[in-house]
């Protein structure tokens, strides 16, 4: 077998000079089809290697690609078809419908055939092209684009808000005369080495995975993307393909460390050096327990979509520090503040703020510079979590500014849970929030107060959100009840509702 760097999805392998010359095809269709610098292109897709293709043909038109969750189908998507501003939108064909339904009038659409790895994982059969739209393999038959790459802005990630709906992080440019320092930052930050094999277990809509993906690629890496994460098909991968280095969430330690120890000592994992976590907080004795299985080999590190990762820690400092999210990484800072501004002391809760290393882009919001202002304080900018540092600088995050929910590493904001039940005609309030959940990180739970003589019940709730928003965000829990808990002001008192949570778990 070649020792060529490849990119493989399923049973098909395709070498990494190919994947970039079938990138300089595509940017050519793009092209021809009215696509130019600056403009933003839509990918709608399970992982599979044309999200990889399409990421990489956009930069070199110098436009912006815009991943977006395909479990996004009704106001999710239509708010991101309509906020990008994107010109062109590319999807699976059994997902073209949505995007038909949702997207603004003039909005190009490209269908791509369903690969049978992408079926075969969702369970799909045949998914036969509608045949109103352009098809993506059609592009594949185009002269190469040739024209030298201008400076590109990096994917257009959507990432939840405090309205609720989800904000588009438009970061600038690499400035070319930064870009081999940045290259080789984020190389030694996710732990890609030249001539290596990464997987790619999570869904490349999201912004780590995603930014993750391009750069090994960029690095000349072998990429093994998995269509959907399967914990006994990820250990099978990395034996069959020597991985050597991965990014994960949380969750996804859990689902590992759920197989049979039978199962688990099937598979050979010595090719592995750094499984790096990072998505929502790994919880010390899930990443221990992984440390005890694999080895020192997970790292982890805090960041998000804006501002990249700001710290860092290994293994060693993890089982030294139990919670701790590590250093700030490279020329980053870190400071905690108070609700004034003020520096708190060490081994002190506050508000976290921080400065990105040098190297990473800028950014601002679609629309919404004043969000990008709120969020900064003397060139720092606040995520708005709340943590504190202890003496020697290592940084532990300990709760949320807002009410932020982060199920399997995925962000919920429960106000546009809330605000969609209200739409109910039996709904008079309603208050969604997380609890502490072994597997997921955390689970959605919604208390519903009814209308004085109205009924509802827990299936018809969870119906209710399940036909407007994604289904990550249908409650696992319901509970219907006459009257919600408010404070004397007539604020909603939801810690007093998770605290009975708090209760079941300590009685349990």
């Amino acid at each position: 077998m070649s020792d060529d760097p490849y990119v493989q999805c399923g049973d098909v392998r395709i070498p990494l000079a190919d994947v970039k010359e079938h990138a300089a095809r595509l940017a050519t269709g793009m092209h021809r089809a009215g696509i130019r610098h600056g403009d933003r292109v839509v990918i709608y897709l399970r992982n599979e290697i044309g999200f990889l293709e399409l990421t990489m043909a956009t930069a070199l038109i110098g436009a912006a690609p815009v991943p977006v969750n395909w479990h996004w189908t009704g106001d999710d998507l239509k708010h991101v078809l309509h906020n990008s501003g994107a010109t062109l939108a590319v999807g699976h064909t059994d997902l073209i419908p949505h995007l038909e339904s949702q997207g603004p009038e003039g909005l190009m659409l490209v269908e791509a055939e369903v690969p049978e790895a992408v079926r075969d994982a969702y369970g799909l059969g045949e998914q036969p092209l509608t045949g109103h739209h352009a098809v993506l393999s059609d592009w594949y038959r185009q002269e190469p684009w040739s024209e030298p790459a201008p400076p590109a802005p990096m994917s257009v990630i959507y990432t939840s808000g405090t309205t609720g709906l989800a904000k588009g992080v438009l970061r600038d440019p690499i400035a070319p005369d930064v870009l081999p320092t940045t290259l080789k930052s984020i190389a030694e930050l996710y732990h890609l080495r030249t001539a290596e094999t990464t997987i790619v277990p999570a869904p490349l809509y999201h912004s780590a995975p995603n930014v993750y993906t391009s750069f090994a690629a960029a690095l000349g890496m072998s990429i093994v993307i998995m269509p959907r994460f399967d914990a006994e098909g990820f250990l099978r991968s990395v034996q069959e393909h020597q991985v050597n280095t991965a990014h994960m969430v949380p969750t996804m330690f859990r689902r590992l460390l759920q197989l049979p120890e039978s199962t688990r000592a099937r598979y050979s994992t010595a090719s592995l050096h750094s499984l790096v976590v990072a998505g929502a907080p790994c919880p010390p004795d899930l990443k221990e327990a992984v440390i005890a299985w694999l080895g020192p080999i997970v790292h982890e590190y805090y960041g998000g979509s804006e501002i990249g990762a700001w710290t860092a820690c290994d293994a060693q400092e993890a089982l030294a520090r139990p919670g701790t999210v590590g250093k700030p990484i490279l020329d980053a800072d870190i400071k905690v503040l108070d609700e004034s501004g003020r520096s708190v002391p060490p081994n002190t809760d506050g508000i976290i703020y921080g400065r990105t290393f040098t190297g990473w882009p800028d950014f601002t919001y679609i629309d919404d510079d004043e969000k990008r202002r709120r969020m900064e304080s003397d060139g720092y900018l606040t995520l708005g979590d709340i943590g504190r540092l202890d003496d020697d600088g290592y940084l532990y995050l300990t709760d949320r500014l807002n009410d932020m929910v982060v199920s399997g590493g995925v962000n919920i904001y429960p106000a546009e849970i809330e605000a969609c039940l209200s739409t109910m005609p039996a709904v008079a309030d309603a208050a969604v929030f997380g609890v502490s959940d072994p597997e997921m990180g955390e689970a959605l739970v919604a208390h519903v107060q009814v209308l004085p003589g109205a009924r509802i019940d827990a299936e018809a709730v969870r119906a209710h959100v399940a036909e407007h928003l994604a289904r990550y965000k249908v409650p696992r829990e319901v509970v219907i009840v006459d009257e919600l808990p408010r404070e004397d002001t007539g604020k909603l008192f939801k810690r007093r509702l998770k605290e009975q949570y708090g209760k079941k778990e300590a009685s349990a």
